[in-house]
């Protein structure tokens, strides 16, 4: 796991491939069906440039969307193993009505439907890494399929641009002040994917719980919840707040959040500030999900647990399976 985010910024130099690009159709939506890691390309390029009109679709077949949506929108299905069953049963629907498609795995019955049926299809590494730490490949065989050739070849830049051996003491200073709590990650609305990620992150790799939220919304809601009284007070100590802050923000958004750290931290609750930094969007989000990946790998190393492998997940897809 250590060597994977050590080596997270190789993976930038993966140079998709598209097998029956002939198939590809030009459409005006993406509707991206993927589970956990496998959807997070999309994800965080939704927040590179918000006018690429994408849709996140994490479950099964297509009945929640309107039949004149669906002609519009080029499927992407996207699944790190190519087993997923979720994203299965939306391809198997989608072959089914004749609707655009393309695919993405590193291997399994995805690619083999592919082949069989002519799909545009981009082949991942497969370095057996989990999905969680393949962003880098996911993104870029996700950014050439949706043919956004500019975003393509500014995440390549990355390359050299990230250091992640740079962020290995950060994170795990961090993960000391976690030590004994519970992770609430908290960004703009903007920034939504990238709290998001942190999130998953402590969860898959750091083996905790851990949440996250989004100005301005939270100051209209879950704020409350940590107004700490004497008959709440047990609770609210068991959290630390991560307030990840962009200069980029909207300057209202930054006041609510420099104030809501004041009334947090005046509360005696745990709040820690981590500044975005990079000389852009891209590099800003990669460089704090470099810096979650190490304090969620200490985090689970501190707890004397494995970080890699997602037992509970198995364990889940055995019984479900049966």
């Amino acid at each position: 796991m250590r060597n994977a985010v050590l080596n997270f910024n190789k993976q930038f130099d993966f140079e998709p491939e598209i097998e029956n690009k002939e198939n590809l159709k030009n459409k005006d939506i993406f509707l991206v069906a993927g589970m956990g890691g496998s959807h997070w390309a999309a994800d965080i390029i939704q927040t590179l440039n918000p006018a690429i009109n994408i849709v996140i679709h994490s479950d099964y077949d297509l009945s929640s969307f309107p039949e004149n949506m669906l002609n519009s929108a080029l499927i992407i299905l996207s699944s790190y193993s190519g087993n997923t069953e979720e994203t299965l049963s939306v391809l198997a629907e989608a072959l089914e009505r004749k609707f655009a498609v393309a695919a993405i795995s590193v291997n399994g019955k995805l690619a083999e439907l592919a082949s069989i049926n002519a799909i545009p299809y981009v082949r991942m590494p497969d370095t057996g890494i989990q999905p969680r730490s393949a962003l880098g490949f996911s993104i870029r065989a996700m950014l050439k399929v949706m043919r956004q050739n500019k975003l393509l070849d500014e995440s390549k830049f990355l390359s050299n641009k990230l250091d992640p051996a740079s962020l290995e003491g950060e994170g795990k200073n961090l993960a000391k002040l976690l030590r004994g709590k519970i992770p609430v990650i908290y960004s703009s609305a903007t920034n939504r994917s990238v709290a998001f990620n942190w999130k998953i992150k402590f969860n898959e790799t750091g083996k905790i719980p851990a949440f996250a939220n989004v100005f301005p919304e939270l100051n209209h809601n879950e704020m409350t919840g940590f107004d700490v009284k004497k008959n709440t007070e047990e609770l609210s100590r068991n959290f630390h707040f991560i307030f990840l802050k962009d200069e980029s923000d909207h300057t209202k958004i930054s006041k609510r959040m420099e104030i809501a750290e004041k009334l947090y931290s005046d509360r005696g609750l745990a709040v820690t500030a981590l500044d975005l930094k990079g000389d852009s969007k891209m590099e800003k989000i990669f460089s704090s999900l470099v810096l979650a990946d190490w304090a969620a790998y200490y985090t689970a190393d501190n707890y004397g647990l494995e970080p890699e492998q997602v037992p509970m997940v198995e364990e889940f897809k055995k019984m479900i399976a049966d």
